[in-house]
């Protein structure tokens, strides 16, 4: 009879040890989904962010046209799209509908395509009839490094500030709602 005592009370121990271990994984995993959820509404960032100044750039739209930081006067429209980019080719139709209806027309929208020229011809020609088109390979981005551009697609919103530096107004544009006037 005492063995069996002695049986019943070591399992009872363990039993409660597993209980303890167990409880102590559930916590920890407890502990991981809430960071991993923190995380997951953290969105990377993919380029200067909102109220943040653009950087100093100079360059020639695909019409020839000198643009640079000091050129971009009021509230504008700015999207970074690249050829071999899937999400870049999803976004492209809802970037041209919104750039429609953005109030000063094509003078208040700017599209830089990334990448080679062969490649980029479609895209461009698309963009063209609503943006101000600039063109870049990626070792030369003066307007991507202007907007430390880190991902494709990227869509912003610019305009001067009151000292009349070029700031980001909107880093998240919502694509799917016509522009707002103003």
């Amino acid at each position: 009879m005492p063995v069996l005592i002695s049986a019943v009370v070591l399992v009872g121990a363990l039993c409660s040890l597993d209980l303890i271990l167990t409880l102590g994984v559930i916590k920890r995993l407890r502990e991981h989904g809430e960071l991993l959820a923190a995380r997951a509404v953290d969105r990377p960032r993919s380029a200067i962010e909102l109220g943040e100044r653009v950087g100093e750039f100079t360059t020639h739209t695909v019409d020839g046209e000198p643009l640079s930081r000091a050129t971009m006067t009021g509230t504008t429209l700015v999207g970074f799209f690249t050829p071999t980019c899937g999400p870049c080719k999803e976004q492209l139709p809802k970037f041209l509908e919104y750039a429609r209806t953005v109030p000063g027309g094509r003078e208040r929208v700017l599209a830089a395509v990334v990448g080679d020229e062969d490649l980029a011809a479609p895209m461009v020609a698309e963009l063209r009839s609503v943006a101000k088109v600039v063109t870049q390979t990626r070792n030369e981005e003066p307007m991507g490094a202007a907007f430390e551009i880190m991902a494709f697609p990227t869509v912003l919103m610019v305009a001067p500030d009151a000292e009349g530096n070029v700031v980001v107004t909107d880093d998240a544009v919502d694509l799917s709602r016509p522009a707002l006037p103003v």
